[in-house]
């Protein structure tokens, strides 16, 4: 058995707004966040799950050091800094060699990508940003994290697709159980809509079409689903040893007590209809938590609303877990923010058990007939849930599952 990790600190930034209360407020009101982008004018798909945020109020944010990051990281930045206070730590006081940070993404700079890349076509070399290269590569939300609260432990960006928000927070979790840090802030960010992303995710068949109808685009288990909606955001979960929080009069607001991973090892994109692979990752969470699966009061699916993906994931839970516990999906509200997705779940997971409530699926009435687990839908469901896991899968056939519980 690994021992669990005390999770003390939350933060969290997405198309809900800023700050743990307003995603939380939006998933359980159960409406989607989606609306036309006028940044994907002319393209097939132009609608997307967008912050709530101008460019200038999120450079405000940020401060002074926002000219120089892509706007990924700068998602990150702000949700450490929420999940910081929110631990009651204060970067100021800790000793910085202990803390590590570890923030996955997917892309890095997709929308910076772009620019630059027009500016050399339309404009020449000359004009190309001498920031280009940290402006697009992955691993500089983690990067800008350790620069703004002065962390320096390891840092690391793991980049699983849409699973890189779960992993990193395996890798922080392993990082602290070795004693490589005394506080680990672990999460993802992810800025990926952008013309070009849009329309390569669209091309592969992954985008729901319901260009007429934004709000019920993302339908995760629906008979009619038809693909998902680009999302953005980031969040940051505080973890530290169970000894620690209690030594600093901290009362967790959950314990992450297995991690999972496995790998289809099967298709570049296309999900193994047999989800052995997410099989695994989940039994061996379960095992290293010392859970069985009737143990398992509740699922956050990884529930993109597309066809294949949502009948494997399915499969999967009325597989492995026949006592059908209540299964959530947040991307009807949120949209996909590809790898922020785990982070994002495995906050609202954490939150699911602080608070004992189930948020509903949006535009779910009822799953599709051929899927025999117990969905969630149209209201809030208050349940004494005291374990849960948290699917993440990404292409490339990265599976990661996480087992948490509720601090006693």
């Amino acid at each position: 058995m690994t021992a669990p990790v005390a999770i003390t600190g939350l933060g969290l930034l997405t198309p809900a707004g800023e700050g743990v209360d307003a995603t939380w407020n939006a998933v359980c009101a159960g409406v989607s966040t989606a609306g036309p982008d006028p940044a994907l004018t002319g393209l097939p798909v132009d609608f997307s799950c967008r912050l709530p945020l101008s460019q200038d109020a999120l450079d405000q944010r940020v401060g002074r050091t926002a000219w120089r990051m892509a706007r990924y990281a700068k998602f990150a930045v702000l949700a450490a800094r929420e999940a910081v206070r929110d631990a009651g730590l204060d970067p100021r006081a800790w000793n910085g060699d202990r803390v590590a940070v570890v923030i996955g993404c997917g892309l890095g700079g997709a929308t910076e990508r772009e620019e630059q890349g027009r500016r050399l076509e339309e404009l020449g070399a000359d004009m190309v940003s001498a920031l280009t290269i940290p402006l697009i590569i992955p691993n500089m939300a983690a990067g800008e994290v350790s620069i703004d609260l002065k962390a320096h432990g390891p840092s690391m960006a793991p980049a699983t697709a849409c699973a890189s928000g779960a992993t990193a927070i395996t890798v922080a979790r392993d990082l602290l159980l070795t004693g490589q840090c005394d506080v680990a802030l672990a999460g993802a960010a992810e800025a990926p809509i952008s013309r070009l992303t849009t329309t390569g995710f669209w091309r592969m068949g992954a985008l729901s079409q319901r260009t007429n109808t934004v709000t019920g685009a993302s339908r995760p288990f629906a008979a009619d689903r038809d693909g998902f909606v680009l999302g953005e955001g980031a969040a940051v979960l505080v973890l530290e040893r169970t000894e620690d929080a209690a030594a600093r009069g901290i009362r967790p607001r959950a314990l992450l007590v297995g991690c999972g991973s496995a790998s289809d090892a099967y298709h570049p994109t296309a999900p193994a209809q047999d989800a052995n692979g997410a099989e695994k990752a989940l039994r061996a969470a379960l095992t290293e938590a010392r859970l069985a699966p009737h143990d398992v009061d509740h699922v956050n699916a990884h529930g993109t609303s597309t066809p294949l993906g949502d009948a494997g994931e399915a499969a999967l839970i009325a597989r492995v877990l026949p006592h059908r516990p209540s299964v959530t999906a947040p991307k009807g509200v949120l949209g996909h923010s590809c790898g922020a997705a785990g982070a994002i779940e495995a906050a609202l997971t954490v939150l699911t058990l602080q608070h004992r409530r189930i948020p509903p699926i949006a535009n779910l009435t009822a799953p599709a007939p051929e899927f025999d687990i117990d969905c969630v839908t149209k209201q809030p469901r208050d349940q004494q849930v005291e374990t849960a896991v948290s699917h993440s899968f990404g292409f490339g056939g990265h599976n990661v599952v996480l087992a948490l519980s509720r601090a006693s």
